[in-house]
């Protein structure tokens, strides 16, 4: 599931086409005067769907963050994706965060879960349970990580690219959720959280938490 990492990502070609040929052609017709809103659009278009590279945060046993955020939840909770009291972590993904979701450790997908849903604002608590969401339950040498991409209040489309049984990389690109949203993170009870709540966090740069005996 790695890509080139074209600097915009992929799923944004489409809407920048669009706007692009629309702000053009205004442009051209009725000059600056009339086109700068639509400039606006593309600049902001433009931002939203970059993907820069990441490398990933040094350390043995690490948990990598699977989003660019702000944590807004840190604490033990039901998993109802593996049947489970863990700790999570959630980080909440505004418009100029980049949407790309990478998988947060080594493993192997054992269970992928989709739920239609409300699009409350993601930052919500509540967001976690009400909302469309798709969760990956991932198998880490023996160390369950589930990952949850939760739809937010202007979302409309969460994007999964793996199946079970495929074997993901930490740092490795697998989704994205178009427009602001969240990604729930379910550890294990022995893991030690590296993040509190108002962090900002990087998806594959910044480590959540470190579980001993990760691979």
């Amino acid at each position: 599931m790695m890509y080139p990492h074209p600097i915009i990502a992929k799923e944004g070609w489409p809407y920048l086409a669009l706007v692009g040929a629309v702000t053009l052609l205004v442009h051209y017709l009725g000059g600056i005067v009339w086109s700068w809103p639509l400039w606006i659009i593309f600049i902001f278009v433009l931002q939203f769907f970059r993907d820069p590279q990441r490398i990933a945060a040094l350390g043995r046993d690490l948990v990598l963050s699977p989003a660019d955020g702000r944590i807004v939840v840190v604490e033990v909770a039901n998993d109802p994706y593996a049947g489970r009291e863990a700790l999570k972590i959630s980080v909440f993904m505004n418009v100029f965060n980049v949407h790309s979701n990478r998988s947060a450790v080594n493993g192997t997908v054992k269970e992928i879960q989709y739920f239609p849903g409300k699009f409350v604002n993601a930052d919500l608590d509540k967001a976690s349970t009400e909302n469309e969401r798709n969760a990956v339950v991932i198998d880490a040498n023996g160390q369950i990580v589930t990952l949850v991409q939760v739809a937010g209040l202007i979302a409309r489309r969460i994007l999964c690219y793996i199946h079970v049984g495929d074997r993901l990389k930490a740092g490795e690109r697998y989704g994205f959720i178009r427009f602001g949203s969240r990604v729930d993170v379910y550890l294990p009870l022995t893991a030690e959280p590296l993040v509190s709540v108002g962090d900002k966090v990087f998806a594959t740069n910044t480590a959540l938490a470190r579980i001993p005996g990760l691979d």
